[in-house]
């Protein structure tokens, strides 16, 4: 049996505990446009000793996102794991690692949530189907993808995974694939992680700022923007290369799903751990509207929302195509062609506030109708007849308003570890010093 030894930080004590190592699968959009990914896939390896890792997949909902990339990082891995091996060496080999990557699906799922088979999809199966004594748990870093292909294809792997998902704005993104997951399986183990996970992200009240690289010069707090400066710069290859992503600030927003593997109960997503607590959830909020909505229409945020059109019915075109765009926050979102003259539009608003809509299409009825809606701040809200009802073991974020970091729920049960996970990762950053 194979133990790691995970200490974990309780009220400023140390407490030793054991575990068998993990077995992990990463879905991530790396390479595509949000480069923290990058800054995620680094602090993997550096603690791949932790894990068993059973797959690398590239699920790149937009950009140019590919295994490619992955094995990229692995190369710059490569040049530092002599030097890494010899402070710790059950680090894993970067021909390993290698080995583990696949390209799952490029782009987004149609409204119906899942499309073909991908050489990712039909990896996540086949580890998910392997004898073992131990759920495979799959972290996402992007959309669900490929996660939602491997569960349409193999539906019985659905109780031989455990999903980490980093959701919020990859929600808003792949909430087709998203829709599909929480409809035809509510009884998939699920931590659904919309916010929490903002609690790792340096100065997040600025983040906005963070990714628009405006205002964010290293400062001397070695937890804050100068932890480049306190724990990276001059560390070999993969300190050299982190500069490149934020300008070696870390965002990382990915991190907390393999955080939750290191310190604390997996199995316990309501306890205290490096990667967030969590309370179980009875539903998942939806909302219909048969009608051009207006400021007097709520949504949680987080919610799937749909907007559904009345027009002509068509033959020209196929049940589930694109056929208009909808402008909400200056993006552009599909909306899609139901059959028998019904169109609708699917959007998750990714943060409160409040916002408008405008459709572009060829079709007059549609072209041209606008509207707006208010996005509050609490997920998931109270019950509505058109919800996903889940079932118990789904988990999100905390609701109380005490672990709120800002608009951010659930986000202080992450942010008071950070400075104990940052301190470890230093040591770490410290076996590179030349």
């Amino acid at each position: 049996m194979s133990l790691v030894l995970a200490v974990f930080a309780m009220n400023g004590k140390a407490q030793p505990t054991t575990h068998q190592k993990p077995r992990v699968l990463i879905s991530t959009d790396i390479g595509g446009t949000d480069p923290d990914d990058n800054q995620s896939m680094i602090h993997m390896m550096m603690y791949s000793d932790l894990f068993d890792i059973e797959g690398l997949v590239s699920s790149p909902s937009f950009g140019n996102g590919s295994k490619e990339e992955i094995v990229r990082m692995i190369g710059l891995y490569a040049k530092d794991y002599p030097q890494l091996i010899r402070h710790n060496p059950a680090l894993m080999s970067p021909k390993a690692l290698k080995k583990l990557c696949k390209q799952g699906r490029h782009g987004l799922m149609p409204y119906k949530g899942y499309g073909e088979p991908t050489e990712g999809s039909r990896w996540i199966v086949k580890c998910a189907r392997k004898q073992s004594d131990r759920p495979l748990w799959v972290l996402v870093w992007g959309t669900l993808e490929d996660v939602a292909q491997a569960l349409h294809d193999a539906p019985d792997i659905a109780n031989k995974i455990r999903v980490y998902w980093i959701g919020g704005p990859n929600k808003k993104w792949g909430v087709n694939s998203y829709a599909y997951i929480a409809r035809q399986f509510p009884q998939l183990w699920m931590i659904e992680n919309n916010a929490t996970y903002r609690g790792f992200i340096t100065d997040n009240e600025k983040m906005e700022l963070i990714e628009e690289y405006r205002d964010m010069g290293n400062d001397a707090n070695r937890y804050g923007t100068g932890y480049y400066d306190y724990a990276m710069k001059g560390r070999s290859t993969m300190g050299a290369d982190f500069i490149n992503y934020y300008k070696g600030i870390v965002k990382m927003g990915d991190t907390p799903s393999l955080l939750y593997m290191m310190n604390g109960d997996p199995n316990n997503p309501t306890g205290d751990s490096w990667g967030g607590s969590f309370a179980p959830i009875s539903h998942s909020s939806h909302r219909e509207f048969y009608r051009q909505t207006n400021d007097r229409d709520t949504v949680p945020v987080y919610s799937v929302v749909e907007w559904f059109f009345k027009g002509t019915a068509r033959t020209d075109i196929a049940q589930d195509s694109v056929c208009f765009v909808a402008t909400i926050e200056r993006q552009q979102w599909a909306g899609y062609y139901l059959g028998e003259g019904r169109y609708v539009l699917r959007y998750s608003p990714k943060a409160p506030a409040k916002l408008t809509y405008t459709i572009a299409s060829q079709f007059p009825e549609l072209n041209g109708l606008s509207g707006s809606f208010i996005v509050n701040d609490t997920w998931p809200g109270e019950h509505n007849a058109a919800d996903y009802p889940l079932g118990t073991s789904w988990y999100s974020d905390r609701p109380e308003r005490s672990l709120y970091e800002g608009k951010w729920q659930g986000a202080k049960t992450q942010r008071r570890w950070r400075q104990d996970i940052l301190e470890d990762w230093a040591k770490r950053w410290a076996w590179l010093i030349q």
